[in-house]
């Protein structure tokens, strides 16, 4: 196994980010396991994966590391945030420690391949309830008679913007977006290929989608 890495966030004091670290000395001695490093902030959970140093946490951990946190919430804003980053950890071969949900997720694991599945059904759940109620909200508005969606030709501003001229760059030079998002420090490629369809680069310079 190669190094373990504590990450604590909290959106309050000081003061709980000291218990999180001695949570999770008090269980590493238990367990026998050595913390080589612990990257500690205190911050909002609704604040952007690089803000919450989640993006340098990922660039941290290589291949067989073992990332240790007291609990789930630590490390997303929603379920489903939580759930792709657990995902995109077992691919990688990192190890992941919960402490207070007591999970210890491995890749060669079969109760672990069974408890991410249960965590994507409980986040399909929730974005099936999500979307429910925003349904039942828009809804109620029309029926108020007030007009909902915004003018026609309206594109939404998006954390990709900044970075639109490198992520143009990239394509030319025939990356795919996998490739692209790892060399741009996010977290994930997924939003960024919906970023690139929305936005129609690929067609503007002619080049054909590729995400692996």
């Amino acid at each position: 196994m190669g190094k373990i890495v504590a990450y604590i966030r909290t959106s309050t004091d000081k003061q709980d980010l000291n218990n999180q670290k001695l949570q999770i000395l008090e269980f590493a001695r238990e367990k026998n396991l050595k913390i080589n490093e612990f990257i500690k902030i205190t911050i909002s959970s609704g604040k952007t994966s690089k803000q919450r140093r989640i993006d340098e946490l990922m660039q941290r951990l290589e291949d067989s590391d073992c990332l240790i946190v007291t609990e789930l919430s630590r490390i997303g804003r929603s379920t489903a945030e939580v759930i792709n980053l657990i995902n995109e950890l077992i691919n990688r071969s990192i190890r992941v420690i919960v402490i207070k949900q007591n999970l210890d997720i491995s890749k060669h694991d079969m109760m672990s391949k069974v408890m991410v599945t249960l965590f994507s059904l409980f986040s399909e759940l929730e974005r099936d309830l999500v979307s429910l109620r925003t349904k039942d909200a828009l809804a109620a508005k029309k029926a108020q008679g007030i007009k909902l969606g915004k003018p026609i030709g309206t594109i939404q501003k998006s954390k990709f913007d900044k970075d639109i001229e490198r992520i143009e760059e990239l394509i030319g030079l025939g990356l795919s977006v996998r490739k692209i998002a790892k060399v741009l420090s996010y977290p994930n490629h997924i939003s960024l290929n919906t970023y690139i369809r929305k936005r129609g680069i690929r067609k503007s310079l002619g080049t054909v989608a590729v995400v692996n």
